[in-house]
């Protein structure tokens, strides 16, 4: 059901300091939040509020807002650190360009959004994010209870030192994604970038297509269902891991535990190890070739 809202603001030019405090019950429409006097949380602490079609060009917009709805709006680089603090939302149809955008927010719902802005949703919880193109650097850092659909994201050093996290039909091309995450699941999508998963603990890749180097070292609790991996060299170095893998894997360097099954492997790489190392390597359609079984140390 459609909320109706007691009062309507439209058309209508804010720049100054906290132009529209602690608005409540409230539609803002075709609004412009710019201007000279370039005053600074323009709707901050508003309650049950909608904003649509406006633009945002000031400082710190929508801080400790609960309750409210951002539709076919922009906000634009000068909109920096756009949306702290604030709970219960739901973003869409939105473009921005703004840093720092997210954090420290509850229960916000994205979709249909073009979104370009580093340290995207840091130490945030109960965020989903669907049907949308996002290019940060450290996306969704230390954030907790993602879910996550048909996503194109690029950018570096994402997903880190996350918890429960579901992600699926997605694009990821991302260096150093997932470091230190705990319970993330990512189904038929694709992750392209160097040093996938380090340090993970309970990082689950089903029907997935993996692309880079160094891939899913030092991981705990691994595993991969029905995965493809391409140019995928030294992997799974010092890692419990059960995996399943369609296609040939470039190399594998000392597992520590679990057992690797491929098609095929280039290399099975068992030097150097500064720990036991004793997990298995299979190739599927060769038993007898590649068993690798208790690593020197």
């Amino acid at each position: 059901m459609t909320k109706e809202y007691k009062n309507k603001i439209e058309n209508q030019t804010y720049d100054k300091e906290r132009s529209l405090y602690n608005l409540k019950n409230t539609e803002v429409l075709n609004c412009v939040f710019a201007g000279l006097a370039d005053g600074e949380s323009v709707l901050k602490e508003c309650r049950s509020i909608k904003v649509n079609g406006c633009k945002f060009s000031l400082r710190y917009p929508l801080w400790h807002v609960k309750t409210f709805e951002l539709s076919d709006s922009l906000l634009d680089e000068k909109a920096r650190a756009p949306i702290w603090y604030s709970k219960d939302g739901l973003i869409k149809n939105c473009e921005i360009n703004s840093i720092k955008c997210l954090r420290e927010c509850k229960n916000i719902k994205l979709d249909n959004c073009n979104i370009s802005s580093d340290e995207f949703g840091w130490k945030s919880s109960y965020i989903e994010i669907s049907n949308s193109n996002i290019n940060s650097v450290y996306f969704l850092f230390e954030s907790k209870n993602i879910v996550i659909k048909n996503l194109k994201m690029s950018g570096k050093y994402s997903f880190q030192y996350m918890k429960n996290v579901q992600i699926s039909d997605s694009e990821l091309d991302t260096k150093d994604a997932f470091w230190h995450s705990k319970n993330v699941t990512v189904k038929n999508s694709v992750i392209k970038g160097e040093y996938l998963g380090w340090f993970s603990d309970g990082l689950t890749l089903i029907n997935c297509k993996i692309i880079g180097t160094q891939p899913l070292c030092y991981c705990k609790n691994l595993k991969l269902i029905n995965c493809e991996m391409i140019d995928t060299d030294l992997s799974f170095e010092y890692s419990d891991v059960n995996a399943d893998i369609k296609g040939q894997i470039l190399s594998v360097k000392n597992p520590k535990s679990g057992i690797i099954k491929a098609d095929s492997v280039g290399e099975i790489i068992t030097e150097d190890s500064v720990t036991p190392c004793r997990g298995k390597v299979v190739e599927k359609f060769s038993p007898q070739k590649h068993i690798l079984c208790g690593c020197a140390v």
